[in-house]
Order: structure tokens, then C-alpha cells, then sequence
């Protein structure tokens, strides 16, 4: 198993699209900046038939320092959460979900 980098994802765009390996690289660039941005402004990104992406925030909590067993306050924070689509799950798991056609790319 091998780990999808952006190098990578560029290079598919290079030969599935046929623009030029600096185009793909940019063109990559850009959509990921724009994820990235809408996400920073607390914005949802949804994907169609891969998944979205959201940001949710967590409150302030008490945790423990596991060697000390001391109470620390957990301040609050954003988290950026994944959550796959129907169609996504049911790749990843070998199976074809009905009603929805899947091309196989």
C-alpha cells in the first residue's frame, strides 16, 4: 500500500487530462487551496460521491494527565471531520451501493 501525495495526484492529472505537468500541479494547488480556505472560514466542503469535510467545535472539558492522574483544562478548539460518502464506503469495502452507478475510475 502506498501513500497518495500531491507529486502523485499531479502526475494523474498530467495523464488523464493532458494539460502540462506545471498546469496539473497548479490546477492541483488551486483546488486544494480552496478546500482549505472554505474550511478555515468554518464552511462545509462536500464532495459528491467522495465525502465532506466540516469543521466542528469542540467545548471546554477537564482532562487527566495519564502519569499524574492531575486534572488539566482542555480549552476549546476547532476539528476538522471527515465524514465519507455512501458511495466512498461501500468502494472501500468491496461492494456496490444500488441505485448509484459507479463509473470504476
Amino acid at each position: 500500500m502506498s501513500t497518495v501525495t500531491r507529486a502523485s495526484l499531479a502526475e494523474h492529472i498530467y495523464s488523464q487530462v493532458g494539460l502540462s505537468r506545471n498546469e496539473s500541479a497548479d490546477l492541483l494547488e488551486h483546488v486544494l487551496e480552496r478546500v482549505a480556505k472554505e474550511l478555515e472560514g468554518g464552511n462545509t466542503v462536500k464532495i459528491s460521491g467522495f465525502g465532506t469535510f466540516s469543521v466542528r467545535q469542540k467545548g471546554r472539558r477537564t482532562g487527566r494527565n495519564p502519569k499524574t492522574g492531575v486534572e488539566v483544562p482542555i480549552l476549546p478548539r476547532s476539528v476538522l471531520v471527515f465524514r465519507p460518502s455512501q458511495l466512498l464506503r461501500a468502494r472501500v469495502n468491496g461492494r456496490q451501493v444500488e441505485g448509484i452507478e459507479d463509473d470504476g475510475e
